[in-house]
């Protein structure tokens, strides 16, 4: 074909416009593509006369001007060209028509490079960096992977990296007409590989049944004269609630051992008084109230309220992505909402912060050296070619997420891992303790971890949770792009910025006021008495603006509500004469330390009966307390209800809608939605 008729094909065909997720991934392609050009343009001619007089040292001004103005001109015309190129051919041959499926052990080794007859074919453009270390490959006789060098990609150009290079999944040749094109920005691909049909593509990793949580024995009632005192650890994760929203926006009852109560409780954001400083780090507040499902009980309510950061005291953050791209990870709600997760976090972090890039698959890999956000477009690219493949050598992940972390530590930052998994590890180290010793032996370190779960079916909460807890983070799972905009934008601040840490509360009952006594929820963090007083115990952190809520039922003392027979031989109570203390139900403790200190400071408040006064009218203290005992009450219906009695799901609605207040982001309102679900929910899942 001559090039007039090439000319007169080009012309008819008909290019639809470009979608806007395309648009947007070749524009950061093309800026990168772009930067690292420029840099080796500027490398290359480094000390040259010529190169002196390019970069305007000239003493003319006029000529100055005119070669910045045909710099800037040209720099706008190069990008120009990669994006409209990149825009066509995204749009014209998505994705997912031309990524072929490869073995687990090429996941990270298809970046050293293409087979050989392709190695001759093309010359290479730059140098690649060094293997990494032997033990971030993939073993033999591991998933079948044979043992194959890796390649670490950081601070490579878009041109010699290849697109995906820390997934499965590998581009396969793109048609006659723009592969030459294409090529300068894929650089590196296999050309051997086909396109596959649609009757063979293979289809999203799905599992069923397989979701790990750890057994829970829920609180049983206790008698004061017997055990007065109770203590636990904080705990703001939301996990948990995310996860019983998607199992009933789907028409299942979640599993009894994945509703949390506390996490429920958590999830939402309560009107507790600020504290007035940053020295004083949270305020507590109590309410007592009448148990709506057990006459003649009580509740009490423990409310926290974490100081929150005006944006000039918040520090600089230093976060490494530790991001999941096994096989397990090809879903629509896995990897493609982690890449989208990641990216509204970044639209929460100043220009100053620092973001690195970590991948683990069958082996671990850089992706992204400690990169300023202001250099947003390489992040974004970085994360645009992420793909998913292979088995889940998670533990060599965290070691090299924690390695990179250190190795950049900023003292004056707030230094934080984030892993983004289903927490599916399969490849080296596996075991829970094993793991749970090695980040608690970093914690020391100042780098601390979050975790963000992602997808179900085969989703480890068991394993998230204790890595969150261990790594002094918090545990989330992100069901949704809403959600992941609640947890990394609108609440960035109590995700990213710890206030204080190792925060305990202990009560201790009144025998002359209350007969007995039981905690909702926070069965996965209780702690023994004197765990209380030792500073060398790991307790929950509090954020920036957190809230943390905790309810107690107690029977008061006298009342025919209690469940356990008084002692024959032990009276109850004190002495007519003994009444000092005879006004109070309660009295609590809470130690905490700041984040740079190792010592805890103790803050004591008594629960008093007159606290039950301001439980009552339509208070904005009040209305909180009965908000929080709907979700408390539905939490327990779900877990089977054992000390709810009659009180069944159209009650936790009706005492829900009276109590919703100002619901801004329509969070309380879901809930209400969720509660009437429940109702007609199926207990077991179809296969």
């Amino acid at each position: 074909m001559d090039e007039e008729k090439l000319k007169q094909v080009l012309r008819a065909e008909v290019i639809p416009p470009a979608e806007d997720n395309a648009r947007k991934a070749a524009i950061n392609l093309a800026m990168a593509a772009f930067d690292e050009a420029q840099n080796e343009k500027r490398k290359n001619r480094q000390g040259s006369g010529r190169l002196a007089r390019l970069m305007g040292r000239n003493r003319s001004r006029t000529g100055g001007w005119n070669m910045r103005k045909s710099y800037l001109l040209g720099g706008v015309a190069t990008a120009a060209v990669l994006m409209a190129v990149s825009i066509t051919t995204l749009r014209l041959y998505p994705q997912p028509q031309y990524f072929a499926k490869t073995t687990g052990a090429e996941q990270l080794a298809h970046s050293q490079a293409a087979p050989a007859e392709s190695q001759a074919a093309k010359p290479q453009v730059g140098k690649r960096k060094a293997a990494l270390p032997q033990a971030a490959q993939p073993q033999a006789g591991q998933a079948g992977e044979p043992k194959r060098p890796v390649m670490e990609l950081a601070d490579q150009s878009v041109e010699q990296a290849p697109p995906l290079p820390q997934g499965g999944l590998v581009r396969a040749p793109l048609p006659s007409v723009v592969d030459r094109i294409s090529e300068q920005m894929f650089r590196g691909q296999s050309k051997s590989a086909q396109a596959p049909s649609d009757a063979t593509r293979p289809s999203h990793y799905q599992d069923v049944g397989r979701d790990s949580f750890e057994s829970v024995v829920r609180n049983p009632v206790k008698r004061v004269a017997e055990d007065p005192v109770s203590t636990f650890s904080i705990d703001v994760d939301t996990a948990s609630y995310a996860f019983v929203r998607r199992q009933l926006n789907s028409g299942l009852l979640p599993q009894k051992d994945a509703v949390r109560v506390e996490e429920l409780l958590n999830y939402f954001d309560y009107a507790y008084p600020l504290p007035e400083s940053r020295e004083q780090p949270f305020r507590t507040s109590v309410t007592v109230q009448h148990s709506p499902w057990k006459a003649g009980n009580k509740l009490i309510h423990i409310g926290i309220k974490g100081y929150d950061l005006a944006p000039a005291e918040k520090p600089r953050s230093n976060l490494v992505f530790l991001l999941d791209v096994s096989g397990s990870m090809n879903a629509p709600d896995k990897l493609p909402l982690m890449v989208n997760s990641m990216k509204l976090l970044l639209d929460s972090l100043g220009p100053d912060d620092r973001v690195a890039i970590v991948v683990y698959a069958g082996a671990a890999g850089t992706v992204l050296a400690p990169t300023k956000v202001a250099e947003k477009h390489k992040i974004l690219a970085a994360l645009d070619r992420l793909s998913a493949g292979g088995s889940t050598a998670g533990a060599e992940g965290v070691r090299q997420a924690y390695a990179l972390a250190e190795a950049n530590l900023d003292r004056k930052a707030v230094n934080r891992v984030i892993l983004a998994t289903d927490g599916d590890f399969n490849v080296g180290i596996t075991n829970r303790e094993a793991l749970q010793d090695f980040i608690e032996r970093k914690r020391a370190s100042g780098v601390f971890l979050s975790v963000l779960g992602f997808g179900q079916g085969n989703l480890n909460d068991y394993l998230m949770q204790t890595l969150a807890q261990t790594g002094n983070g918090v545990a989330a799972h992100i069901d949704t792009l809403n959600e992941a905009r609640k947890v990394l934008v609108e609440e960035a601040a109590s995700t990213l910025f710890p206030i204080a840490k190792d925060v305990k509360i202990q009560v201790e009952f009144n025998p002359k006021t209350v007969a007995e006594y039981r905690l909702i929820g926070y069965e996965t963090r209780a702690l023994a008495r004197a765990d209380f007083n030792n500073d060398k115990v790991d307790a929950g952190d509090i954020g920036a603006g957190h809230t943390v809520t905790a309810i107690y039922e107690i029977t008061p003392l006298g009342g025919e509500s209690g469940l356990i027979e008084p002692s024959r031989y032990q009276a109850p109570g004190g002495t007519p004469g003994e009444t000092a203390l005879a006004d109070e139900y309660a009295f609590l403790k809470i130690r905490y330390k700041l984040p740079d200190q190792d010592r805890s400071t103790l803050v004591t408040t008594p629960i008093t009966v007159a606290e039950e006064n301001l439980g009552d009218g339509d208070a904005p203290r009040a209305r909180e307390a009965r908000w929080a005992t709907a979700v408390a009450g539905f939490g327990q219906i779900l877990t089977g209800g054992k000390y709810t009695a009659a009180y069944g799901y159209d009650e936790v609605i009706a005492l829900a809608q009276g109590a919703k207040g100002d619901d801004r982001f329509g969070y309380r309102a879901e809930f209400i939605n969720l509660v009437r679900l429940a109702r007609s929910a199926s207990a077991l899942p179809r296969n």
